[in-house]
This record gives C-alpha cells, structure tokens and sequence, in this order.
C-alpha cells in the first residue's frame, strides 16, 4: 500500500498541476511532511488523507490502491 499510495500521490498532484507546497497548504501540514508521503518515508493519518483526497478529487480507496477507479459515484438523496 505504502509504495501506491507515494505514487499515487504524486501522480495526482502533477495530474492537477499542484506543487507539494499548495497540498500541503491546504491539508495544513508542512511541505516536508507531504514530501516524505510522496517519498514513503511517513505516511499520512486518515485526516490528513482524507484531505489529500479532497484535493484531488479522487476517492481514499483510489489512493490506497484499492481500485483503480478514481471517483466513487455517489448516491443521490432519494434515488
């Protein structure tokens, strides 16, 4: 999980055009923290992660390379 989660992470910043420094900004970290996520020498905690998730748009399950689907459909309040 570790070594598709570090990759994951860098191809979804780059995908985005974000630098590690506007991730980390918005997931209230600091650059070198969200740097050794994507070099697999820390990993992030859930919050964090669910952060990163936000900012990519892209579901924890994605991240973690549970699918290879980046979106979950969400379901629609009375459908």
């Amino acid at each position: 999980m570790k070594d598709t989660l570090a990759k994951r992470l860098k191809q979804c910043r780059k995908d985005k055009g974000y630098t590690q420094n506007e991730v980390a900004v918005y997931c209230n970290i600091t650059e070198k923290t969200y740097q050794n996520y994507e070099l697999m020498s820390r990993e992030p905690k859930l919050e964090i992660l669910i952060k990163i998730a936000d900012v990519f748009d892209v579901s924890l399950d994605y991240l973690v390379g549970r699918t290879d689907i980046k979106k979950v459909n969400k379901l629609i309040k009375g459908s």
